[in-house]
């Protein structure tokens, strides 16, 4: 698709619809990856021949630095999530023209990728000309401050946007071409930070309260008080041997333990469908939903078999590197829990509670007393017998604050 032949007039004209374009997009909460590919098919359209334009923005994630959004002319927008701790991505990004805008006094640069002799030049810059990219327009633009030439560190993102446009037009842009584009940078910069305000509310929401409750919270679902019945399997986990580890390591490797543990924990509840909801000390509690899940109960055992082999594995590797080791308790159960919003007025906490809940705990306190890691009830283990013939019973227990008695298994 080429660009047409318009007038200054026209262009403009054009420019200005899509500016208010843009804004409704905002409005509208657009996915970025969904009204960046119309947004340069309109922006061809006014004249402006773009062959490949590259959004970036920082990312509110425990793991992942930055997120970009790439649109290239005949492909499909593609969507990209950076790392923090990648040296890869690291190196890569240091050798970006993207690096050297963010750490230089300029808010934009623009280099013709068809001159023998550029100014500047960097790896990708050869990849373009090779491509048949003729020019090369990049700007910054930060959303919480109005000096848009100051530089910050281009390893500890700002509040803001960077954007780049290629083309492969002959002569590369025109200066009234750039001048459209300059004009198009706050639209663009208001419209993506709607976007960036609704992905950071997902990714702290996610990493804080975990990824059901977060969409719940962001669906509306606030008001103290609020809660609704499921049917869940209940999974409550805990280290073994923390407040003794506790008194004895100084405070960093205890939080680089508790991180290596409980990333192990999180990530096994998760890939088998679980939601973890809170940690409390050296505690997990994690909840796998029957009524969505029918076979939440064979799930959360897989999950609970897995965690032993992978607490295993990660202690021979933190044994080889001399790294303080421990082991864990957890308890399977099932029934009904209140789920919803408890607290005060200004601090609320959605988590579940009820009878069920509280018998999990119990049965936790009871991998000492019968000298098991993992402690099932009847109500999960009984349905799965036929198919893991490894559910042993211990036998009838009677539990304190409980008033049934109930049938505890583990896994042989």
């Amino acid at each position: 698709m080429a660009a047409p032949s318009l007038d200054n007039f026209e262009m403009t004209a054009k420019l200005a619809d899509l500016s208010n374009w843009l804004i409704q997009q905002g409005l509208e909460n657009t996915p970025v990856n969904v009204w960046l590919e119309k947004f340069c098919f309109r922006l061809i359209d006014a004249g402006i021949n773009v062959t490949r334009v590259n959004l970036a923005m920082r990312a509110h994630h425990p793991e992942i630095g930055a997120v970009a959004f790439r649109w290239k002319r005949d492909e499909e927008s593609e969507q990209f999530e950076y790392n923090r701790t990648s040296n890869d991505e690291r190196e890569e990004y240091m050798r970006s023209p993207l690096y050297h805008l963010m750490a230089s006094p300029i808010s934009e640069f623009r280099q013709r990728l068809d001159e023998p002799d550029p100014a500047l030049d960097f790896p990708i810059f050869e990849e373009l000309r090779a491509l048949g990219y003729t020019d090369y327009y990049a700007a910054k633009r930060y959303f919480l401050r109005t000096d848009q030439e100051a530089p910050s560190d281009p390893l500890n993102l700002e509040e803001g946007m960077t954007i780049t446009l290629g083309t492969d037009a002959p002569g590369g842009f025109t200066d009234t071409q750039l001048d459209g584009l300059r004009s198009l940078l706050p639209p663009i910069s208001l419209t993506l930070k709607c976007g960036a305000n609704r992905l950071m509310a997902e990714h702290i929401t996610a990493a804080y309260m975990g990824r059901d409750a977060s969409r719940r919270v962001l669906s509306g679902d606030i008001t103290r008080g609020s809660s609704e019945t499921r049917t869940a399997v209940i999974w409550y986990f805990d280290l073994r041997s923390f407040t003794r580890l506790s008194e004895t390591l100084p405070g960093p490797a205890i939080i680089e333990m508790l991180n290596a543990y409980f990333g192990l924990a999180v990530e096994v509840v998760e890939n088998h469908g679980g939601n973890v909801l809170k940690f409390m000390g050296d505690g997990m509690l994690a909840i796998f939903d029957l009524e969505e899940n029918s076979d939440a109960r064979a799930d959360a055992l897989s999950a609970a078999v897995e965690l032993r082999e992978g607490f295993e594995a990660l202690n021979t590797a933190r044994a080889a590197e001399e790294l303080p080791c421990t082991g864990f308790t957890l308890a399977l159960h099932a029934g009904d829990v209140l789920y919803g919003n408890i607290g005060g007025r200004t601090r609320l906490d959605f988590t579940v509670i009820g009878p069920s809940v509280n018998t999990t705990a119990r049965i936790l306190g009871m991998c000492r007393a019968v000298d098991q890691t993992i402690v099932i009830s009847a109500l999960v283990a009984r349905p799965l017998l036929k198919a893991r013939p490894d559910l042993v019973s211990l036998g009838q227990y009677r539990m304190r604050g409980v008033a049934d008695r109930h049938e505890l298994f583990t896994l042989d």
